[in-house]
């Protein structure tokens, strides 16, 4: 069974920095895709980061290229997310997905997701 845990959210205040993990797990993952999400209240949910194991393909959404990386430890089977120079926007409730299937930023596209963790800025 697929599992993924996020972790490392908080409350930070704007202009710093947060590093969240997702560590996975259930399955050979070596020919996935892993990726970020967020979901605000009120809103829908909006793709952040996507990366393909094997490769090291990233893609972002222009709203954080720039300030977000994504990466991979392949030998802890966990993918990061750190993210810079946050913004009071940038709260939300983070989340981690897995998809079977190529590089996407469609949420529909993605089998497997994280509980989620909560990213607070403050102003």
């Amino acid at each position: 069974q697929v599992q993924l845990v996020e972790s490392g959210g908080g409350l930070v205040q704007a202009g710093g920095s947060l590093r969240l993990s997702c560590a996975a797990s259930g399955r050979t993952f070596s020919r996935d895709v892993m990726g970020w999400f967020r979901q605000a209240p009120g809103k829908e949910r909006e793709f952040l980061a996507a990366m393909s194991w094997s490769g090291g393909s990233t893609y972002y959404a222009d709203s954080v290229k720039g300030r977000y990386t994504i990466s991979t430890d392949n030998a802890k089977n966990t993918v990061y997310l750190q993210m810079n120079s946050l913004k009071p926007e940038d709260t939300a409730v983070y989340y981690c997905a897995c998809s079977l299937r190529f590089l996407t930023s469609v949420a529909a596209q993605y089998d497997y997701w994280g509980q989620g963790t909560q990213v607070t800025v403050s102003s």
